[in-house]
């Protein structure tokens, strides 16, 4: 689905905006018929993972062309890449079966969004349609991400609220990125540290 909303992109924003966001429903639905028919595999959860990753960044990097300066889409592009990247590899060489377990982490944001399914969901969603609604709004390829949401703001109050509410769900997945990526690495060099003696 998702190969079809970005070969239509530009030449059908709105058409690429429902199948984007419904293809994002039906991978959340998906992990949730996984999970209560008892159907969850290693090979499932890394290919949603993957997934995932590959149509964010595709959409990021769309947003990278639409707005300037590019760099920042880029720059969230790479930190949900390594985050999720590093969070998945410090899992597998602690032996855990999923990069969701992170009950032995000191950071409570890191379990709250990993140990609360409507929260994580929140975030996520915040995430995909804070940037469904960028696409949407771009109107020409020399804005600035802050003109856009500004302009978009003195439209509609309704759109106002979704960039708000959206805005907070994309901020707190940012830093849990952050949160990830950082003891993540900590894990990785504890490893090495203790493979090392």
């Amino acid at each position: 689905m998702n190969c079809v909303a970005f070969a239509l992109c530009y030449s059908n924003k709105t058409l690429f905006a429902v199948l984007y966001f419904f293809s994002f429903f039906c991978d959340g639905l998906d992990g949730w018929f996984a999970r209560k028919f008892n159907q969850v595999s290693t090979f499932g959860a890394v290919l949603d993972m993957v997934t995932d990753r590959v149509s964010t960044a595709c959409l990021l990097a769309i947003l990278s062309q639409l707005y300037r300066p590019g760099l920042i889409f880029l720059s969230l592009l790479g930190l949900d890449i390594a985050s999720h990247w590093l969070q998945m590899y410090s899992s597998f060489l602690s032996g855990k079966t999923s990069h969701k377990d992170v009950k032995d982490k000191s950071n409570w944001l890191l379990k709250a969004y990993y140990g609360q399914r409507l929260f994580m969901a929140f975030c996520c969603v915040g995430s995909e349609v804070l940037y469904i609604i960028l696409f949407l709004i771009a109107d020409n390829q020399s804005e600035s991400v802050l003109d856009a949401c500004l302009n978009a703001l003195k439209q509609s109050s309704l759109l106002s609220l979704t960039l708000f509410v959206t805005l907070i769900g994309w901020a707190i997945k940012q830093v849990v990125n952050i949160i990830q990526m950082k003891t993540a690495a900590d894990s990785c060099v504890l490893y090495d540290m203790k493979r090392s003696k």
